[in-house]
């Protein structure tokens, strides 16, 4: 089984190689870099796709579908699940959903070995050390592990969050490789972005905080605990339980003592997720607002507004709509397209002028 998996994830990943092989760009390195970071975020959706769609545990064991590499040789054991639990995690469906998932991210892993053997092969004509490959590729073996136990530990919130915040890395390190094999169009003068740099990290902190907390609310399903904008439910301040809604080490849908979570719980979770997108927006678009000073990074300050303006209409959709499939998948998307912005704008600070890596 392990082999045939490990056949299907290389077979995905030869598509997206063979495009690489014969592009007309002289840097495969480089393109294979974009190519993967593009893929990366590509998984990001479908992983969220597959938990908005309580597919998560449509193949209750791992890495296989009960013991099979597909759902189609599984079967006879997911119609009897499904026999057994009309409404449970287990439809065909699902495992299908689950099982692409990873397919697809063992094609991102063999695509991610492919870059860090590349490096250390064509160190000296890259330019800059293979450690950064080297290091993403124990990521996304680490990434794996977590995708492993968010199974066999049954969607435990920590492990999903674990799991999802690890993707957000993976898509912001191969962004970071990304800009480092890309020539700048242009060499202004950086200076005031470079003073911008501490405003830059505590942004980039701000967001990642908070996609923690949109983990957290979607993984205890408590998007829809609290109903109605701007209050919660009736009230400002609504009655909550802090202690349980964030106890880390339990199990999905119960209290650290095994007792089942109380809605006052979900609440503090949902509460604490909405309080904060206010001071992550509002910070962003202070910063925004400075980038929007200097000519040659406007455009970077049009994204991060229209990506916080993406995020309130999406996020107050999923409230007041009943939590659409499409409007989750797009806040979900416009997170990690945020990351991205402040990576590159982050990686540009970093630059001294006159020192921009260009294209081999």
């Amino acid at each position: 089984m392990i082999a045939q998996l490990l056949a299907i994830g290389l077979l995905i990943a030869l598509l997206p190689l063979s495009y690489v092989w014969v592009s007309g760009d002289p840097d495969k390195y480089r393109k294979l870099v974009w190519v993967t970071t593009f893929l990366v975020f590509d998984l990001i959706l479908f992983g969220s796709f597959t938990r908005l769609t309580d597919s998560g545990l449509g193949c209750p064991d791992w890495p296989g579908c009960y013991g099979t590499a597909s759902p189609i040789h599984a079967g006879e054991a997911i119609a009897a699940a499904e026999a057994a639990m009309p409404h449970g995690p287990v439809t065909e469906m699902k495992a299908w959903i689950e099982m692409l998932h990873r397919y697809f991210a063992m094609a991102v892993g063999a695509l991610i070995l492919t870059l860090t053997l590349l490096a250390w092969s064509k160190r000296h004509r890259l330019g800059h050390s293979p450690w950064a490959a080297t290091g993403l590729l124990i990521l996304v073996c680490v990434q794996g592990a977590f995708g492993a136990w968010t199974v066999t530990l049954l969607l435990m919130p920590l492990m999903v969050t674990i799991h999802l915040l690890l993707g957000m890395a993976l898509l912001a390190g191969l962004a970071w490789l990304a800009a480092e094999r890309t020539a700048a169009p242009s060499r202004p003068d950086l200076t005031p972005l470079r003073r911008m740099r501490p405003a830059l990290r505590l942004g980039f902190a701000l967001l990642i905080l908070q996609i923690a907390l949109g983990g957290w609310v979607s993984t205890n399903y408590a998007v829809l605990a609290c109903q109605g904008f701007p209050q919660c439910n009736g009230a400002w301040l609504p009655a909550m339980n802090f202690a349980d809604g964030f106890a880390l080490w339990r199990e999905l849908g119960h209290t650290a003592s095994g007792e089942l979570l109380d809605r006052e719980s979900l609440v503090a979770i949902h509460w604490t997720h909405r309080f904060f997108a206010i001071v992550v927006i509002a910070y962003l678009a202070w910063l925004a607002l400075r980038l929007a000073r200097l000519p040659s990074l406007r455009r970077f300050a049009h994204a991060i507004g229209g990506l916080l303006a993406l995020q309130c209409i999406t996020g107050l959709s999923n409230i007041v709509l009943g939590w659409p499939l499409l409007a989750a998948l797009a806040h979900n998307g416009g997170a990690a397209l945020l990351v991205l912005t402040l990576v590159w704008l982050l990686y540009r600070s970093r630059r001294e002028e006159g020192s921009w890596p260009m294209a081999a």
